[in-house]
C-alpha cells in the first residue's frame, strides 16, 4: 500500500476556489479533472473478483482497484434504485425529496400516489452545478427519476443539467439484449441491436468524439445490469457454464463480466485519446443484489452479498454497502483499500469542490472527500441514515455512526408500522408519528455479518446512539417530502 499527496498548489487553489459561485466559471481550466461515474443496477458486495468472488472475472475492474482505492465500506444512500440514484446525483438523503421507494410509471393513479413521484425540478444536481462552472455533460443508461419518463409533465434528465442523454425510464426492455426502449435527447431511437453495456459505452464514446471544446466533461454511464431481465452474450455463458450446471447463474455471471468488458472498452478510449491525464473515475453500484426469486423475473439473480447479511431492499448492510472503486487517472492519489465510511451522498460536494462549481442552497447529508483521496482516510461530519419503510427486514431505520451501526422499528398505538411504499397526505400522520422502537446494535468493525447484537453488552453506546439515532431521524423526518395531488390540496 502506497500514499502519495497531491501538490499542495492544487489543494490550495481547491480549497480557496470552493466558495466560488457556480456560474462563476466560464473559462477552459485544465487543472480540474473530467469526471465519470460508472453505476451498476442490483451488483452485489461480492460479485467482483477483487471483491472475492471466486468464479466471476472482472480483470479491467480489479485494475482499476489494483491502480486506485478500493473501498470496503461504501455505502449506496437506499437500498433500492430511484432514491438511491436521486441520492447520489443531490447529496440528499432521498427522502428528502420523496424518493422512499423504486419510481413506478405514473400512467396510472394510485392510491399511495407513487405515480406522482419523480426528482423535482427544484433540487440541484451534479450534472447542473458541473455544467454551470463550464462543464459537458452526459447521461447514458438507465434514468428512472421519474413516472412520466419523457413527458413535459415532469422534469427530465435535461432539466437536472445533462446536456447529452441516452437512457431508458428503468430496466432495458425486453431485456438487455436487443433494447427497444431507449430515448436520446427526447427522441424514441427505436430497437437497438447489441447488448445494453456495450451500447451505452458506444453512446459515451460518440459523444465524448463529438463533444466540442475542450472544457472539462461529466458523465454517467449508468448500466442497467446485472438488474433483471438478465442477457448475456452466449460466448460468455458458455464460459461459465464450466462452473455451474444452471444457466440462469452462467448467465448472471456472464453479465457481471460484460460490464467489465464495457468499462474496459471505455477505459481503452480514454487512454488512446489522452483522456487519462487528469479523468475522476468511480465505479459503485446502487444497491445490493436481488434475491433469487423472490419475483418471478428474478431467476438469473445470483448476485452475492459476500459477508454480509441481507439483500436488496433490506436495511441490513448487504442492501446498501456495495462496491465502490475510486482511480483519478493521471494523478497520484492513496492507493489501496481503505475501510474508511464514504457514501454516494459524498460525491456532489466532491466533484463540486474539485470543478469548482459552489453548492447548493439546500441542506446536504454528504461532505466532501476531497482529502480522503489523497489519505485514505475521512472522518465524517455526520452519521449515515437510512429511512426505507419499505424494508424486507423488520428494522426499517438504521444509521452508521463510527464503528457503530444501530437500528430500530417503528410503532405507534396500533402496533407496528405496515410496510410503507411513498409517504403521502393520507399516511403522513401514521409515520411522523410512529416512535423508533425495538433497538438494535452491532460494531461493524468486529462483526461485519451482524451476527452479534450487542445492545445489552454495550448499554453505554445503545444509549449515546440512541439520542444520535432520534435526533438525526427527527431532523430528515421534519424535512422529507410529502406527495399530494393538486386537487387534493385546494
Amino acid at each position: 500500500m502506497r500514499i502519495y499527496v497531491f501538490a499542495l498548489g492544487i489543494f490550495s487553489l481547491i480549497i480557496t476556489s470552493c466558495k466560488s459561485t457556480p456560474n462563476s466559471v466560464k473559462v477552459v481550466d485544465k487543472s480540474r479533472p473530467n469526471i465519470i461515474v460508472l453505476l451498476c443496477d442490483d451488483l452485489g458486495y461480492g460479485d467482483l473478483s477483487s471483491y472475492g468472488h471466486p468464479i466471476i472475472k472482472t480483470p479491467n475492474l480489479d485494475k482499476l482497484a489494483e491502480t486506485g482505492i478500493k473501498l470496503t465500506n461504501f455505502y449506496s444512500a437506499a437500498p433500492v434504485c430511484s432514491p438511491s440514484r436521486v441520492g447520489l446525483l443531490t447529496g440528499r438523503n432521498p427522502n428528502r425529496a420523496g424518493l422512499y421507494d423504486f419510481i413506478v410509471g405514473g400512467n396510472k393513479q394510485r392510491d399511495d400516489l407513487k405515480d406522482l413521484v419523480h426528482l423535482q425540478a427544484d433540487e440541484e444536481t451534479i450534472p447542473q452545478l458541473l455544467k454551470s462552472a463550464g462543464y459537458s455533460t452526459c447521461l447514458v443508461g438507465k434514468w428512472h427519476g421519474s413516472s412520466m419518463f419523457n413527458s413535459k409533465e415532469q422534469p427530465q434528465p435535461d432539466h437536472f443539467g445533462f446536456q447529452h442523454w441516452f437512457s431508458t425510464h428503468n430496466n432495458a426492455s425486453p431485456s438487455h439484449k436487443d433494447p427497444k426502449n431507449f430515448v436520446r435527447n427526447g427522441t424514441e431511437v427505436g430497437k437497438l441491436e447489441g447488448f445494453s453495456s456495450q451500447l451505452i459505452v458506444d453512446e459515451a464514446i460518440h459523444w465524448l468524439d463529438q463533444k466540442e471544446g475542450d472544457n472539462p466533461f461529466f458523465l454517467e454511464v449508468a448500466f442497467h445490469e446485472p438488474h433483471e431481465p438478465i442477457a448475456s452474450p452466449e460466448a460468455l455463458v458458455e464460459k461459465y457454464l464450466q462452473f455451474t450446471n444452471t444457466l440462469e447463474e452462467a448467465e448472471y455471471f456472464a453479465n457481471v463480466e460484460n460490464v467489465d468488458i464495457a468499462v474496459g472498452r471505455l477505459l481503452t478510449y480514454l487512454k488512446s485519446n489522452g483522456l487519462d491525464k487528469n479523468t475522476l473515475v468511480v465505479f459503485t453500484s446502487d444497491n445490493g443484489p436481488e434475491t433469487l426469486l423472490r419475483y418471478s423475473r428474478a431467476k438469473r439473480s445470483y448476485g452475492s452479498p459476500g459477508n454480509l447479511k441481507g439483500m436488496k431492499l433490506w436495511t441490513n448492510e448487504a442492501g446498501f454497502r456495495v462496491p465502490c472503486i475510486i482511480n483519478w487517472l493521471g494523478k497520484e492519489t492513496y492507493i489501496g483499500s481503505s475501510d474508511a465510511v464514504v457514501s454516494a451522498l459524498d460525491f456532489l460536494p466532491t466533484f463540486s469542490e474539485l470543478a469548482r462549481a459552489g453548492l447548493p442552497k439546500k441542506e446536504l447529508d454528504g461532505q466532501s472527500i476531497t482529502i480522503f483521496l489523497s489519505t485514505g482516510t475521512v472522518a465524517r461530519n455526520k452519521p449515515l441514515l437510512w429511512g426505507f419503510y419499505n424494508a424486507l427486514n423488520q428494522h426499517v431505520i438504521a444509521m452508521r455512526s463510527g464503528d457503530w451501526k444501530i437500528m430500530a422499528r417503528l410503532k405507534n398505538e396500533d402496533g407496528y408500522l405496515p410496510k410503507i411504499l411513498n409517504v403521502h397526505r393520507g399516511n403522513e400522520a401514521l409515520v411522523k408519528n410512529a416512535i423508533l422502537t425495538d433497538f438494535v446494535l452491532y460494531n461493524l468493525k468486529q462483526d461485519v455479518a451482524e451476527t452479534q447484537e450487542l445492545s445489552t453488552k454495550h448499554p453505554e453506546v445503545l444509549e449515546r446512539l440512541k439520542k444520535e439515532l432520534q435526533q438525526e431521524y427527527k431532523s430528515l423526518l421534519n424535512d422529507s417530502h410529502v406527495w399530494e395531488r393538486k386537487q387534493d390540496s385546494k
